[in-house]
């Protein structure tokens, strides 16, 4: 949905919903549900296989499993891979996902970078590019929660690889890029939230390549739900326990 702040900021006006996960489905888990503008403007939502209906992530014919690419109408964006393709949808920018919780634009590059849930283990760093397979259910490095074998395999030719995967999972959740001066030694990285681990993960990185992690803030054990840098240059983090928290992370004086 998109609308206007009135203005004293106090409510939103001219609601119009733009966009809908079709078809739609009853069920509680896996809805995605990260939104990305790029930098022409054009908005990345990331949509959830919904846990039930993971088949329908190779279906190309509906929105599950999807990351999705929209003009600020909610028609498909210009540049978007099936626009002209009988059976497909032309909303879609990628498939094979599970569920997409955190997303954002690689400052250097302007591409989308995501962190998706696996199911026991197989949690991804992905860089979604344009009409590409990602693979799930077919590959993954994760099992199922019963522990038998999901789909074939961790490879299979068409399907891209992760360039960072966790084993066992960790659920990451919101991601931010960092390249702000108040954490000097952190420029460059990628902050991830997660959930079940309860955590925050910082990805050193050259180019493509993860070539160190950091977790820290166990100790506060919560799920963090959201990763932001602020306007400031600090840390920005949401957590969805009972109460929820917005905190932010300064560096030890």
């Amino acid at each position: 949905m998109r609308g206007r702040l009135n203005e004293a900021a106090t409510a939103l006006e001219g609601t119009q919903v733009i966009f809908r996960q079709e078809p739609s489905h009853t069920g509680d888990n896996h809805f995605g549900s990260r939104l990305v503008f790029d930098r022409d403007g054009n908005l990345f939502v990331t949509v959830g296989d919904r846990f039930d209906l993971r088949d329908q992530a190779q279906n190309p014919a509906n929105l599950l499993g999807k990351i999705i690419h929209l003009a600020p109408d909610g028609r498909p964006a210009p540049d978007n891979p099936y626009l002209h393709q009988e059976g497909t949808r032309p909303e879609i920018w990628s498939i094979g996902h599970r569920n997409v919780q955190g997303a954002a634009l690689n400052p250097a590059t302007g591409e989308l970078w995501t962190a998706e849930h696996g199911a026991r283990g197989g949690d991804e760093i992905n860089i979604p590019r344009k009409g590409r397979n990602y693979g799930w259910p077919v590959i993954t490095y994760g099992v199922d929660y019963s522990g038998a074998k999901i789909g074939e395999g961790t490879a299979k030719a068409g399907m891209e690889q992760p360039i960072y995967y966790w084993d066992p999972s960790i659920a990451p959740s919101g991601m931010a890029f960092y390249t702000a001066d108040k954490f000097p030694a952190w420029r460059g990285s990628i902050l991830v939230g997660a959930l079940a681990g309860q955590l925050v993960a910082r990805l050193e990185m050259d180019g493509e390549k993860v070539t160190h992690e950091e977790r820290i803030l166990h100790e506060l054990g919560e799920r963090i739900r959201d990763v932001r840098q602020g306007p400031d240059g600090f840390v920005y983090l949401l957590t969805d326990a009972d109460p929820g928290r917005v905190l932010r992370l300064r560096p030890a004086s």
